[in-house]
């Protein structure tokens, strides 16, 4: 456990554990807005990690044990530089950027700014922003404006996860007598909320001519345009496409094991 630090009041807290094999990759994982290294570590870390790869999981400025000064905008443009700044302070070798969601977008563009992968995994990444998922994006904010994380969860989690996750976990959603606290604007994570829905998508995705492992949820009601996937899928030179059926966006959480049949073998 390291804090990379990017100023006076700013860091990146990271966990780095190098290749146990002298030709393994070092998986980095790239959190979505929001979550933490949580999202990684109980499970898909450790299995990468017996098997002998590296790996290297972080969080934002603004998330868990991530220190940001008050007045700076977690903008994209921040993320990108501190994936940057991260990758070329550890030096990990081989590595493959794995991105959940807009953690790939971000991935995708530290590699179109010259930084050496042996690979990207973008998991529920690929989309085109509609006025639909605009809408949802502005929803999300208000929603944490309101009732905080809860009320978000309550109103939305189910469009975003599988049916599976939704029968083994609907106890812990909608519970009688619970009081939303709404998300305070002095946050990392209201920061990073405000700036999420200014991300620019409009990138050339056949500019990624490295491996590239797609890996999509099938039951995400939100993110997930199967015209639009298969569009952008298409301009990319040199991809492979693993669909998970019975997952939705929340993959790494919904079914972690899918996500490591998927990462098998790549870019190996």
């Amino acid at each position: 456990m390291s804090l990379l630090n990017l100023g006076p009041n700013d860091g990146l807290y990271y966990e780095y554990t190098p290749p146990a094999r002298g030709s393994a990759c070092t998986y980095v994982f790239v959190n979505p807005i929001t979550g933490d290294v949580g999202l990684w570590n109980s499970i898909i870390v450790p299995a990468l990690q017996k098997q002998g790869f590296g790996t290297l999981v972080y969080n934002f400025r603004g998330q868990a044990n991530s220190p940001f000064s008050p007045d700076l905008a977690l903008t994209e443009q921040v993320i990108t530089d501190d994936l940057c700044a991260l990758l070329d302070h550890v030096q990990p070798p081989k590595p493959v950027l794995v991105g959940l969601s807009i953690g790939g977008l971000y991935a995708a563009k530290a590699y179109l700014r010259g930084q050496s992968v042996a690979g990207l995994v973008l998991v529920n990444t690929l989309r085109r922003i509609t006025p639909r998922l605009a809408w949802m994006n502005d929803a999300t904010l208000v929603a944490m404006q309101v009732g905080g994380p809860d009320l978000m969860k309550d109103l939305l989690f189910h469009l975003l996860v599988g049916e599976p996750f939704q029968e083994a976990n609907r106890k812990d959603f909608l519970k009688p007598g619970t009081v939303y606290t709404p998300l305070p604007a002095n946050t990392g994570a209201y920061n990073l909320l405000t700036w999420m829905g200014k991300t620019d998508w409009d990138i050339d995705w056949s500019k990624l001519d490295c491996p590239v492992l797609l890996v999509q949820g099938l039951q995400d009601r939100v993110f997930y345009d199967p015209a639009i996937v298969a569009e952008l899928t298409a301009t990319l030179p040199n991809a492979a496409r693993v669909d998970v059926p019975d997952a939705g966006h929340m993959l790494p959480a919904e079914l972690p094991e899918a996500l490591l049949n998927a990462l098998d073998g790549f870019p190996e």
